[in-house]
């Protein structure tokens, strides 16, 4: 059995935090590995101790909690545990209290993890293309500022993500953004005809440094490109395959 993936950032030292992907887990045929995804249609029971590894291997003990995801800007602020059932629909969770391990579910979108380490306060984002324009990382420092933390001391990273060669998009696309700001523009180099690549992560990290925020530190690892190490919803759909699994970012106090 291979061990837990537990992708960290330099940025984030000194906090328990993991970028996971699809190495470590119970999950059989296109959910091999470690998927964490209950919105899947794996194995109730696999995805239960997928999820129970990941947690283990970056906050021992914590407790994981995960949300509804809906491609929001919306932050959610963890006091107590809610049953999954219940889990908000939001994209960001925000938390001062010891134990909790916040986690954010990605197969191609980026997982933003947050922390100010002096005044204990973390964060976790969920920043696909819309929930990136509609400021889900403001959103979430904001979030982080009403439980004490400092924009100035708040330190980011970006996760495993869809990356440039591999995000293809239409004309009406481009526009949408250079709609919201020209200078968006920078984020796409032309494609085929009618089309361009967009460069997620290089957005994500330009609204974390817009807002403020110091230090980001972008991975740079392609979701898509990398099969044996990450799930992507896009790589999913090209290969014409059934389903697709989820990985997980985690960070705790």
């Amino acid at each position: 059995m291979s061990e837990v993936e537990v992708i960290q950032a330099k940025a984030l030292a000194g906090v328990r935090h993991g970028f996971l992907g699809r190495r470590g887990g119970v999950s059989g045929s296109v959910h091999a590995g470690l998927n964490v995804g209950p919105g899947s249609d794996d194995d109730a029971e696999a995805v239960a101790e997928n999820r129970r590894r990941a947690t283990e291997a970056v906050l021992p003990g914590g407790q994981l909690v995960t949300l509804y995801q809906v491609h929001s800007a919306d932050a959610v602020t963890v006091i107590t545990r809610f049953e999954e059932r219940l889990r908000p629909r939001a994209d960001a969770l925000v938390t001062d209290r010891p134990g909790f391990a916040l986690g954010i579910l990605t197969a191609d979108c980026a997982p933003v993890l947050l922390a100010d380490r002096q005044a204990g306060v973390i964060g976790a984002a969920h920043a696909g293309w819309k929930g990136a324009l509609g400021g889900v990382t403001d959103s979430t420092i904001l979030a982080m500022e009403t439980l004490g933390a400092d924009r100035d001391r708040i330190a980011a990273a970006i996760g495993p993500c869809i990356a440039r060669a591999s995000y293809e998009v239409d004309s009406g696309f481009v526009e949408r953004f250079c709609a919201d700001d020209p200078a968006n523009e920078r984020f796409f180099v032309d494609g085929k005809p009618g089309h361009a690549q967009f460069d997620l992560e290089a957005y994500v990290a330009h609204r974390l440094a817009t807002a403020g925020i110091r230090t980001v530190e972008a991975l740079g690892l392609d979701t898509y490109a990398d099969p044996d190490r990450f799930f992507s919803y896009r790589r999913a759909t090209h290969r014409g395959e059934p389903d697709y699994g989820r990985q997980i970012s985690i960070i705790g106090l």
